[in-house]
Formats: structure tokens, C-alpha cells, sequence
């Protein structure tokens, strides 16, 4: 048995699979994120211990057989989120998180003078990378700055809980901006831009390796074996890829959760920074993934759902009524509740709806934000370089993926077959079947793709209509940059 840990922005989940391949019990706990002041975002690295330990026990009550078989545990987890302990294992202060753009003025800086980081990391410098949060930590906030000991992301925080010991892997690690991704190792020139050294940085081991064992005191609390190994685990959306299968160049998914994502697994790395998609390594060996990545997606529909006060399922039936004449009348919305990453790096850019009427019901408002959504998938589609005509299929995952109508409206938007899979193709199962990995597992018996639940075709002349509205979607977003400078600061 394996045991698979994700921690994602909103919930943290795990699951045990079994060497058939089979989910056999699961369990998640509910995260919640702080935003004290505008552009901030946060959480508290022992809440996560907490939910973790919650939902560890659910397992076992869950599954008391298998929980006392696992052998391995993997985890997974958002990335670039700064975790910082001073020497004696305290947390300084909240992670900041990857959806946080207050070094905004930071990143302006470092691009300006440091030049080579982009060369080195092969990546935009971005807010919501690890390097510029530090930044800002040592102008802002210099005295937790002196006291900074390690400086880890939150999956390398729980193994560190876990096993005692301070360790990353690549997949992750390249979100931070102070690795060279391409020799897959920390790059002390990084490092020194932002006042670092190795010393400060965890160990690195690939993310189907063995990083450590469980501590002692907690196998016993626990009922676990003394034996079980910790693996190198993956950032969120390399787990994710090995989830769902997407190990080989050429692969590809995109994730519709509190981000939107399309991944695409390379052989090589193949940076373009100046394009603003990630160039990462993957979470297994000798292979690189190109991402871009939009800051809310799936959480849109949330945000409209809170303010309408109505279930996304709900707003979703509403939307499968409207006709294809109220749909080519529908406003349009600008996903930028958080700012933008790919392709625009703004973290000013805000969200809006354009051509709203009396007669507008909630339903296209509803509709005009899946498809807004979309739209903002197909500007990081369009600027993938070469990997985006070798793209076949791809994989639909996270909380959107159980929606049909959006499926279909993403596969007419970016003229791409879509498929899904059952609801346990995520990041906790990627973890866990890297942990089988380390534990001995070969990839062609464990990174299977996971049964298709649905195909979504995309529809021709569908596209073509909502090619135009795209071609406005863009528009409005030149014009919304035009305007910005008018509002108060």
C-alpha cells in the first residue's frame, strides 16, 4: 500500500492505493487562505500539520487493513510558497503563498539588475516565484530575515515533520527561481541575488527517490512500520501529471482548480522566459515540463457563486439551459481576480465583465466566467512555442474537470480533443504512485493513464464564433491596461 499527500491551496488530501493500481480509501480537510492586506495571500504551515494529522486518521479509522500495510508515503503540493524556520524549527512567519504578488516592486528590481536569473532558471521573474517573496521578506521584514535558517516550500515542510529531514526535489524546487533547471541543482549565483546559500536551501533527491523514513515517534503513534520511506514527491502539477499519466513527451492536461494550467511534458528543457510559460523540471528523472499558468480559474465560479449566493452546481444546471443566441449576447469576463501569470506577468490586472445589460440573467454571468476561464487557457495555449502542435489530447483535472458543459466549452475554445477521468486522477495520486516509485515500482506498471470518463470533440463552428468573442476577450484586456492608470492607487 502507498500512501499519497497532497496539500493544495484550498483542502489538503490523501489517499492509499494498492499495488493493483486501485484507490482504496481517501480523505481531505478544508484550508482556508488569509489576505490581510490587498495583493497578499497566506497560511499558517501548521494548519497544514493539522489538517494532515486530521486526515491521516481518517484514513486509518477509513481503512484500518490497509493503513497498517503502506510501505511508502509521496507527497505533493503547491508550489512556490515560502515556509521559513529560524534555526530551533520555528515558523518566522505565515507561507507566504503562489497566488501572492506583493514583490511585484521586488521582481521589477531583480529584472532590471539580475539579468541572469531568467538565464540560470530558465523562467520569468515573477511574484509569485519563491526568490522575490525573499526579497521582500529582507526589505520589509529584516529582522525575520537574519533569522532565517531554512527556507522550504509546503510539501517540504510536512517531510520535514514526517522525517526529521530538509529536503526538495527538482519539480518543486523549480518554482523558486534559485535553481538551474536545466543541471536540475540549486545555482549559488541565484541564491546570493536574494542574500541565500545552500547552506539555507533543503537537500535535493529526484521526486521518485527516497528522501527519508517516517520518524519513529510518529510510526508508532500512528500504527505505521518503522520501515516506511518518504519519497522526493512533486510540486502539484508534476504529481498531477503523474496522476493522470503524463510521463512521455508529448503528454498533456490541463488542471481547472483554484489555477488554471496546461502542462506539457519535453524531453528537454525548453525555456522561452520572455513568454512568461514555466519551464520546470518534472518530477521524474531526465524529463522537463513546459506550464503555462493562469492565477484564478475554477475559483472564479467560486467568487460568483459566494457573491450570487447559489451552488456551483446550481448557477452550472441554470447555464446548461441558455441557447446559442443568448450565449453569443453574453458579457465578457476578465478571469483576473489574482492578477495573471502567463502570458501577461501582471499582477495588476483585474477582473471585470463588459456588456452587461438590465435583462442579463445570473446564468450567462455564470457562463460568461467559464468561459472567460477558457479564454485565458487559450492565451497560455498560444504561446507553448513548438510543444503546442504536439499536442494529440488533453486530460482534464481538478473540481472544473466534473463539469460537461465546461469540458465541452474548453474543447471548442482551444479546438483540442479533452478527456477526463474518474475524480482520483489528482495530485494525491501522482504522490502516491511516485512513492511506489521509490519504493521499487517501474514507471511502465505504475504511471498508467487512468480510464477515460468522458471525450469531449471539439465543434468547428462552435470555435469559430467563440474565436471572435476571444478576439474581444484580448482586446479588452489592451484597453483595461490603457484605463488602470485612472483608478486610485
Amino acid at each position: 500500500m502507498y500512501l499519497g499527500i497532497d496539500i493544495g491551496t484550498s483542502e489538503l488530501k490523501a489517499l492509499i492505493v494498492n499495488t493493483d493500481g486501485e484507490i482504496v480509501a481517501s480523505q481531505h480537510a478544508t484550508l482556508a487562505v488569509q489576505r490581510p492586506h490587498p495583493h497578499w495571500a497566506e497560511q499558517d504551515p501548521e494548519r497544514w500539520w493539522q489538517a494532515c494529522t486530521e486526515v491521516l486518521a481518517g484514513l486509518r479509522h477509513q481503512s484500518p487493513d490497509a493503513w497498517t500495510e503502506i510501505r511508502a508515503i509521496g507527497l505533493s503540493g503547491q508550489m512556490h510558497g515560502a515556509v521559513l524556520l529560524d534555526a530551533d524549527g520555528k515558523v518566522l512567519r505565515p507561507c507566504i503563498l503562489w497566488n501572492d504578488t506583493r514583490s511585484a516592486p521586488q521582481c521589477d528590481v531583480l529584472r532590471k539588475c539580475y539579468p541572469q536569473m531568467m538565464a540560470i532558471s530558465g523562467n520569468m521573474i515573477m511574484p509569485g516565484f519563491t526568490a522575490p517573496k525573499l526579497r521582500w521578506v529582507a526589505e520589509h521584514e529584516p529582522a525575520i530575515f537574519s533569522r532565517i535558517d531554512k527556507v522550504l516550500l509546503p510539501k517540504d515542510y510536512l517531510r520535514w515533520r514526517l522525517t526529521g529531514r530538509f529536503v526538495s526535489e527538482p519539480s518543486d524546487a523549480a518554482g523558486t527561481l534559485w535553481l538551474d533547471v536545466s543541471q536540475r541543482d540549486w545555482s549559488d549565483e541565484l541564491l546570493s541575488i536574494t542574500g541565500l546559500t545552500r547552506a539555507q536551501m533543503p537537500e535535493l533527491v529526484e521526486g521518485s527517490a527516497v528522501s527519508g523514513r517516517l520518524q519513529p515517534a510518529l510510526a508508532s503513534e500512528w500504527g505505521l512500520s518503522t520501515s516506511v520511506t518518504v519519497a522526493g514527491g512533486g510540486g502539484d502539477n508534476a504529481a498531477s501529471a503523474v496522476g493522470v499519466g503524463a510521463v512521455n513527451p508529448g503528454d498533456a492536461f490541463i488542471s481547472l482548480g483554484t489555477s488554471g494550467v496546461i502542462f506539457v511534458v519535453n524531453d528537454r528543457l525548453q525555456a522561452d522566459p520572455q513568454s512568461g510559460v514555466h519551464a520546470f523540471c518534472h518530477a521524474l528523472p531526465g524529463r522537463w515540463h513546459q506550464m503555462s499558468v493562469m492565477l484564478s480559474a475554477a475559483s472564479c465560479l467560486r467568487w460568483l457563486c459566494n457573491l450570487l449566493s447559489v451552488s456551483e452546481s446550481q448557477l452550472m444546471e441554470e447555464m446548461a439551459q441558455l441557447s446559442d443566441e443568448q450565449l453569443r449576447r453574453a458579457p465578457v469576463f476578465l478571469p483576473y481576480l489574482s492578477g495573471e501569470r502567463t502570458p501577461h506577468n501582471d499582477p495588476d490586472a483585474s477582473g471585470s465583465f463588459f456588456n452587461l445589460r438590465h435583462e442579463t440573467p445570473r446564468a450567462l454571468l455564470g457562463y460568461a466566467v467559464i468561459e472567460g476561464v477558457a479564454f485565458g487557457l487559450a492565451d497560455g495555449l498560444a504561446v507553448l512555442g513548438d510543444a503546442q502542435h504536439h499536442i494529440q489530447q488533453c486530460s482534464l483535472t481538478g473540481g472544473g474537470a466534473r463539469s460537461t458543459l465546461w469540458a465541452q466549452l474548453i474543447a471548442d475554445v482551444l479546438q483540442l480533443p479533452i478527456v477526463t477521468h474518474p475524480a482520483s486522477a489528482s495530485g494525491a495520486l501522482g504522490a502516491a504512485r511516485l512513492a511506489w516509485l521509490a519504493d521499487g515500482g517501474l514507471e511502465h506498471e505504475v504511471c498508467l493513464k487512468p480510464a477515460v470518463q468522458a471525450r469531449y470533440e471539439p465543434d468547428v463552428t462552435r470555435g469559430a464564433v467563440l474565436q471572435q468573442r476571444l478576439r474581444l476577450f484580448r482586446e479588452l484586456y489592451i484597453q483595461q491596461q490603457q484605463v488602470r492608470s485612472l483608478l486610485p492607487a
